[in-house]
């Protein structure tokens, strides 16, 4: 049962200046957003720090700038930072001393970087932090298993979905729908291998993504595209605010999520709540996301990340077959019934800050 805090009890928040920036849509992002908001609503009195920067590979001006910040904190505060920060803020092994640190890990940066240094960085905030929090249970055993720390100090608050109107499907199934920023780790590339072999069949793949983050690989992915002769079919939209990315899930009927890294995978969640079936990679938290419906069915299938022909071959399937699409329609629907509210999360949270809060001092909160 969770223990809400007294009123007004006060929490600080750090997040990236860039949170609700309508250009720079991402899940880490609307999850901080939603999670401010429903602690509020459990009674904490949130002090929302807005951290500028090119985070996470922060320059000397932005460690200045948080450090500064962190300095004006007074010793004990609660303090909950966003691991796009955290992550690569040594500084914050001294901030630990004297406040009460718990860090939100969305993708721990050290499992997509080989450099040695960004791993000893992570893991020494982590270790010193009171508490870790992760968006996926993969994520947590990540951070266990590579980063050393301590199993009892992880917890999990996987993201919460809002309710939605079920999509209106369309008979063939061919409306494909992609989300999230046009990079090499998303696996774009991979998508548009995919669809070449599928060039004989009926089908329009929307793309949704900021497409300025890596702009060479998007002009090559367009350019691609306009050589096989898809560029009417495959519409990369460029970054969508809420309103309209959700019109457009209305008219999906299969998302596709070829990420070749993901802590969990908001938006597979987000179609599923619409009934929207699924085509994820097997990466991270991705299997999490995608679960099985009360009924023990899958609401689509998982496939080997960067395996163009297998997501071709399963595409060609659910554009050919009426009864796979039936069937996964029907366990999407299922499964839209078990996702978590925002309140969730938010809960979990909660706890474990009520827990940190209640220790004398950031030393016995590690202990």
């Amino acid at each position: 049962m969770t223990a809400w805090p007294d009123a007004g009890a006060e929490l600080h928040v750090v997040v990236p200046a860039g949170i609700d920036d309508p250009r720079r849509p991402s899940g880490g992002n609307f999850y901080d957003r939603r999670l401010c908001n429903e602690l509020r609503r459990q009674r904490w009195l949130v002090h929302e720090h807005l951290v500028p920067g090119t985070w996470p590979t922060p320059d000397r001006s932005d460690r200045a700038g948080l450090d500064a910040l962190l300095a004006e904190l007074a010793d004990g505060s609660l303090v909950l930072v966003d691991g796009l920060i955290a992550s690569t803020a040594e500084l914050l092994v001294r901030t630990a001393q004297r406040v009460r640190l718990v860090v939100l890990v969305h993708m721990p940066l050290a499992e997509a970087s080989p450099v040695a240094e960004v791993k000893r960085i992570e893991g020494a905030v982590l270790n010193a932090a009171a508490a870790v929090i992760t968006t996926s249970a993969w994520a947590r055993q990540w951070v266990i298993a590579h980063l050393g720390v301590d199993s009892h100090r992880v917890s999990v608050a996987i993201p919460g979905v809002d309710p939605a109107p079920p999509a209106e499907p369309t008979a063939s199934g061919g409306n494909l729908l992609c989300t999230g920023p046009v990079t090499p780790a998303k696996g774009y590339d991979v998508l548009l291998t995919a669809l070449e072999q599928i060039a004989d069949l009926t089908w329009q793949c929307a793309c949704a993504g900021a497409l300025d983050l890596d702009p060479g690989f998007a002009e090559s992915l367009t350019a691609a595209a306009a050589r096989a002769g898809l560029a009417d079919r495959l519409r990369f939209r460029g970054p969508l605010t809420r309103t309209e990315l959700d019109g457009l899930r209305a008219r999906t009927d299969l998302l596709i999520s070829p990420s070749r890294r993901e802590s969990y995978g908001m938006a597979v969640t987000e179609a599923l709540a619409s009934g929207i079936p699924v085509l994820a990679t097997d990466v991270g938290g991705h299997g999490e996301a995608v679960g099985r419906a009360s009924d023990g069915s899958q609401p689509g299938m998982l496939l080997d990340a960067g395996d163009a022909h297998g997501l071709a071959d399963a595409l060609r399937r659910w554009l050919t077959d009426p009864g796979v699409r039936d069937e996964w329609r029907r366990s999407a629907s299922l499964r839209s019934r078990d996702l978590p509210a925002w309140s969730e999360p938010a809960r979990t949270v909660t706890t474990v800050l009520q827990a940190i809060r209640t220790k004398p001092d950031p030393d016995s909160a590690r202990a």
